[in-house]
This record gives structure tokens, sequence and C-alpha cells, in this order.
């Protein structure tokens, strides 16, 4: 795929490569959920992903759904929607809990759950529900030791025995055993060429990038190929997706009356990191991000009772786009 996108009619219409991901801590009420997934599977949209936070970093605190609770709802009232945490912090919960919840909504789904883990960064959530929040190195280590846990517990049809300094398991075993043979699908979620590209490279089934320009993503991506062929891992071993915000309106001034509103600098839209335009401007967007290997998207709607853009965008914007 190159070149201009031109119009919406210029590409193909395999839409099964895009989704839109939501902040759960931003207002997420039942009444939005529902409709959120009931436009979802409606327009089109393959995957409906969402944070795993009580609150935000700051300002007055919202409606916010628990995230397995929430997903178990997904799992009973979608057909055909892929969905899962972007992504569960290890902090909340202890691992063999998240990889049980895990196991039993992907089979309740009949094998729609991608399981997204991360070290968690947020601080005031911890505090407000009294949740210890250690250092960031604690936090990777208590990460790399759960995901080794899950891959255990998911993969293993003997029981396991596991001895961290974070986790321990005595004899245990998921019953019953996943039906999707080793379980659902690990993406790990982060740009860190140090410390996050290892752990991908070792445990990910899928990467995701987190709001980063494409020069960035091209470097990460190739340095991610190093880490994997040192893990015996050929590079289209793991999936590639990217986590960005998307501003869309259909016009212009739509589109120059949203960002004023939003705040969006001009800098802003320079840094490359978020998707931003009227119609033919986001298909372009999205058309370089896959000419540099991006496999699919997690479109960030923050506006979660704007349910007509987002229609629009699966109108105007998903059909052009070929993956």
């Amino acid at each position: 795929m190159g070149g201009s996108a031109g119009s919406p009619q210029a590409r193909g219409t395999d839409m099964t490569q895009n989704q839109y991901m939501i902040e759960g801590q931003d207002g997420l009420s039942w009444p939005r959920w529902q409709r959120l997934l009931r436009t979802a599977e409606d327009c089109g949209y393959q995957s409906v992903f969402r944070s795993d936070h009580f609150t935000n970093a700051d300002g007055a605190d919202k409606d916010s759904l628990e995230l397995w609770v929430s997903l178990a709802y997904a799992a009973t009232h979608t057909n055909t929607l892929e969905f899962g945490p972007l992504v569960a912090p290890i902090t909340f919960r202890h691992p063999s809990m998240n990889a049980r919840y895990a196991a039993g909504i992907d089979d309740l789904s009949g094998g729609r759950l991608v399981l997204g883990m991360g070290a968690g960064w947020q601080d005031r959530e911890h505090r407000k529900f009294g949740i210890p929040f250690y250092d960031f190195s604690t936090r990777y280590r208590m990460l790399e030791e759960a995901l080794e846990l899950t891959r255990l517990l998911l993969r293993n049809d003997a029981p396991s025995d596991f001895a961290g300094d974070f986790y321990q398991l005595e004899d245990a075993i998921l019953l019953p055993r996943p039906a999707r043979p080793g379980g659902p699908p690990v993406l790990i979620g982060g740009n860190g060429p140090r410390k996050t590209l290892p752990l991908v490279a070792k445990y990910a089934d899928e990467w995701n990038a987190v709001y980063i320009d494409l020069p960035t993503y091209r470097a990460r991506r190739a340095l991610l190929a190093e880490y994997l062929a040192a893990e015996g891992r050929a590079a289209d071993d793991m999936k590639y997706s990217l986590m960005t915000r998307v501003i869309y309106r259909p016009t212009q001034a739509q589109l120059d009356a949203c960002l004023h509103e939003s705040g969006i600098s001009d800098e802003a839209r320079r840094e490359g990191k978020m998707i931003i335009g009227a119609a033919a401007e986001v298909i372009d967007q999205i058309s370089e991000r896959v000419d540099a290997g991006v496999e699919r998207f997690m479109l960030q709607w923050v506006e979660l009772d704007d349910m007509e853009n987002l229609e629009l965008l699966a109108r105007d914007v998903l059909p052009a786009i070929t993956i």
C-alpha cells in the first residue's frame, strides 16, 4: 500500500482490523457501555478495547465500570466484536486471577478476548483505593513474573508450580482448560526500547505501540525484530497494533471547532502522534501507518456520548482502509 488515499473509494473494503478504544475511567456507565458496544457492532468495527483505571490522573472522579465485569457483559451481549483491556495493570489483581478471568470470559465469548497486560502507571488511583504502588523497577519485575505465571496457567494442561519474588503457584491448574489452545492472546503495550520491547519479544502475541510518531515507530519496530530474533521468533510471529487518539469530523469547519474546543494545538498536530482530520486526511494518516507495518488500530475515542461522529468515522473512513 502506498501513495495518497484520495477518497474513501481509493482503498479496499477490509474493515477487520479497525477498532476503537475508550477510557473506562472517564465517565463509563452501563448505558454508555451498552451504547458503545451496540454502535461498534452495528457499524462494522472489529473490536472495542477499554482502559483499566479507577480514576483519571487528576480532576473530578467520574463513572468507571470495573474491567472484568464490563468485559463479561461484552462477551454475552455482542456476537462478533473482539475486546479486551488496554491494558490491565498488574498491581490491581493477582495475575492468577487475571488469567482465570481472561480464560473464562474468552470461553464465554467464543474466543474473542485479547488479554492486555501492563505495569500500571497512575499513583492516584492506587492511593484512593489502598492499592500498593511500587516504583517502576519493582512494577516491571512484577509484570515479568506475571507474564511468566500467566503463560504457565494458560498453556499448561498439568498442574504448575511457580516460585517468584512476588507471586507463587503450588500445583495450580486452570479448570476447565481454556477452549482456545493456549488461551487468549497476550498483548503488551508500550514503546520502551530497553524494558518493554524485550518483554514483548519474550511473552507477547501482540505489540501495541502507544501515541508514537512514524519515525519512532519504525525504529522501535526494527528493534523489536532484533529482540524477536534473539528469542528464536520470526517477525511475523507478532501482531502489530497502534493505540492513538483519533479526532474526526466530516468537514473542516467542524474539525476546526472541535480542535479549538479540545485545546489541541498546531504543535500537537505537527508531532504526528495523533490521527486528526476530515476523511481524506484521516485515511492518509492511517494508510501511512499501515505502510509502516501497523496491522490494526485502537483508535482512541474520548467523546463517550458522541455516537454520531463515531458512526461517521466508520462510514467515511474505515471502508477505505485495507490491511
